[in-house]
């Protein structure tokens, strides 16, 4: 089944298309949102809107995009996480960036929610007020507990340490109201980097496994026995080697087997990246059957030297079985984040 789609920048309409989610809707079709930068540079700081395509199966057709949330007030708005609540609601989050003293701050995270497939949304309303601080939140980062608790990763910069410090907003009434985690994961003084763009997933036994993008040449990860709320003390995670760029993760629901994707350093690929890149490629997946405690399988999906890729974003279509649907960016030459590109890989064989 064809579901490749690119999203190229054109400096003369918008300047970037990059990081987004998806949800399956319950017809079968796959609703795609994403962050598309109007004219600029494509930096993180210019304005952008929300943009979603829609993929029919019988068609074998993305629709045209479609601006489904403007840029009113503030710098931009990025940085979606999609999901489908135990309920059967869609819910819908995105960070809201904007300036204030000078400062950078993406200042919430906004909410909206879908009782109707994602034809109407509800008003989109901050969970906290304008915090004295840099937040941070990843796309496709939001999941939901067994016992149905949401968990939504983010980093704190606090202005003049630029060292993330993770944690997960909680929420227990499936979005309505929302929390800080009791425990903050703080990083060694020495990691310039900080703990930055986490991500989470829940482990089979009900732990969490949290993971965080470093500069130490590798991902740093922790885990907490109590849903979210206290995590122990942060340690490298050399199995995901790798330039300081995020990693994704989700559980294959064929196999039930967990799936990870980043950028591999492995020097097993042989890729001499260049410059361009941002050291974001190769690009590899590979599976744990053992909750994440070992690795294998390891495949290369993306490899070209002087491109980047990263800020993926991952879903399991029920009609594609043994199949994930990945997005991610794709530039080439410094551009890494000004393209994006949709594609449907096949796993490995059960």
């Amino acid at each position: 089944m064809n579901m490749d789609l690119d999203l190229i920048h054109d400096d003369n309409v918008n300047s970037r298309n990059s990081e987004g989610s998806f949800v399956e809707l319950k017809d079968g079709r796959i609703l795609f949102i994403y962050s598309r930068f109007r004219k600029g540079n494509g930096q993180d700081h210019d304005v952008a809107d929300l943009a979603q395509c829609i993929y029919t199966p019988e068609t074998q057709k993305w629709t045209e995009p479609e601006i489904i949330v403007k840029c009113e007030g503030s710098l931009n708005v990025m940085s979606v996480s999609l999901l489908r609540l135990q309920s059967g609601r869609i819910i819908f989050i995105h960070g809201r960036k904007v300036e204030i003293d000078g400062e950078y701050r993406a200042t919430n995270t906004i909410i909206h929610f879908s009782d109707d497939e994602g034809e109407t949304w509800t008003e989109g309303f901050p969970v906290f007020d304008t915090p004295p601080c840099y937040i941070v939140k990843n796309n496709d980062r939001l999941i939901q507990l067994k016992n149905g608790r949401l968990l939504y990763p983010v980093a704190f910069y606090m202005f003049g340490n630029w060292q993330g410090c993770s944690c997960c907003m909680i929420s227990d009434d499936e979005g309505k109201t929302w929390r800080h985690s009791k425990q903050m994961c703080f990083p060694p003084n020495w990691l310039g980097s900080g703990l930055a763009e986490p991500g989470v997933i829940e482990l089979a036994d009900g732990s969490i496994m949290m993971w965080a993008r470093t500069s130490a040449r590798c991902q740093y990860k922790m885990f907490s026995y109590d849903g979210g709320d206290t995590w122990t003390t942060p340690v490298p995670a050399p199995e995901f080697m790798g330039t300081e760029a995020p990693l994704s993760m989700k559980r294959n629901p064929w196999t039930n087997e967990l799936v990870a994707v980043w950028n591999d350093h492995n020097p097993r690929w042989g890729v001499a990246y260049e410059r361009g890149s941002w050291g974001r490629t190769p690009l590899v997946m590979a599976y744990s059957k053992d909750e994440g405690k070992t690795w294998y399988g390891h495949t290369m999906l993306e490899g070209e030297p002087n491109r980047g890729y990263c800020y993926i974003a991952m879903l399991f279509p029920s009609w594609a079985k043994n199949c994930v649907l990945l997005e991610y960016c794709c530039g080439a030459d410094m551009k890494v984040l000004r393209d994006c590109r949709v594609r449907l890989v096949k796993m490995k064989d059960e």
